[in-house]
């Protein structure tokens, strides 16, 4: 499949015929929630030959990693409301194994279930079977982001046939890929240990400052560690209009880690400095990818409209297509009134 194509989700039934005893299929649960879309047409927006994955390392800290996967893809604006898994905020796009998909031009005749050389499930599923499936031991919840290890395989950044794949399948432009590339290979220059780090990035902001794009994406907050960031309180609500706030004024307001109050502000968030979204949603609860509990926020998160994680500069998973919506400090932005 390419991003663009337009396919319809099969029927219930012939999607039942597809999933294990657990309702998934090849290790990807089928979430209740996407039962609502069967029947209906949409467009690819992306293949999801490759995702971002997280891993707990020993000192309980994050550490992402790339994953390969076969035979998946998004479709356009399908992300999880989350009402199948006690309310999660997280709002992912929903991945979809292309057995459960046909594309419209496909003859009806097509036998269901197999025009992806998808194999019918001996074992048989129910909907029951799917709903039981979003829960687990001790309270944990299981949906497609606690699985994806067990859905997909390790891969390397340096195989270069995912990027490949990120051309050939529409999800990455070449113009996008290049200015990637340059940008990782300069950034290793500003850190190489040669003393032209601060000349090198002044003059990236310089050139970029030319041509209106976006300033060196890759610096320290000014808040040394031990003491405390600052917190507002606007009490967004999904709708309003508000205004990112620059990127000096945001680093302004981070340890040298670049954290808020224990939350980060990653690279692919410093091309939405400046620009003006309106508010998607507040994440209050979210599920932890790796234990599956449901995590209440201390402080909500803001969700922007159209301000998604684009992988422009995430090295360990470049062009990733999961388009995950960044978490914003209310004190990074701006209320517009008017």
């Amino acid at each position: 499949m390419k991003a663009g194509q337009l396919v319809e989700i099969r029927s219930k039934a012939e999607i039942l015929r597809t999933l294990d005893e657990k309702g998934r299929y090849e290790g990807l649960p089928f979430m209740p929630g996407m039962f609502n879309y069967c029947g209906q047409r949409f467009r690819v927006y992306k293949v999801a030959h490759k995702t971002c994955d997280s891993l707990r390392k020993p000192d309980g800290a994050l550490d992402y990693v790339s994953r390969e996967m076969h035979g998946t893809v998004f479709l356009e604006n399908l992300r999880c409301d989350g009402a199948a898994h006690g309310g999660c905020d997280a709002a992912c796009l929903i991945f979809w194994r292309e057995a459960w998909l046909r594309p419209v031009e496909a003859s009806e005749a097509v036998p269901p279930c197999n025009h992806f050389g998808a194999k019918p499930s001996t074992i048989g599923c129910t909907e029951e079977d799917v709903i039981a499936g979003t829960k687990g031991p001790s309270g944990r919840y299981t949906c497609q982001a606690t699985e994806l290890t067990a859905a997909s395989l390790p891969l390397s950044r340096w195989n270069l046939r995912q990027y490949l794949k990120d051309y050939i399948s529409g999800n990455t432009g070449l113009k996008r890929m290049f200015l990637s590339f340059a940008h990782l290979g300069y950034a290793r220059l500003c850190t190489a240990g040669l003393k032209l780090g601060r000349p090198l990035r002044a003059l990236y902001d310089f050139v970029q400052d030319l041509y209106g794009g976006v300033p060196y994406p890759h610096r320290k907050g000014a808040i040394p560690l031990g003491k405390a960031t600052p917190s507002a309180k606007l009490n967004l609500q999904p709708g309003e209009l508000v205004r990112v706030k620059s990127y000096e004024e945001i680093l302004a307001t981070m340890d040298v880690y670049n954290r808020n109050r224990g939350m980060y502000f990653v690279a692919d968030q410093v091309p939405y400095c400046g620009r003006t979204f309106r508010v998607a949603k507040r994440m209050d609860r979210i599920i932890d990818e790796r234990s599956g509990q449901m995590i209440t926020l201390k402080t909500p998160a803001i969700a922007l409209e159209g301000a998604i994680c684009g992988s422009r500069y995430t090295d360990f998973c470049l062009f990733c297509p999961r388009a995950t919506y960044p978490y914003w400090r209310e004190i990074w932005l701006e209320r517009i009134e008017n």
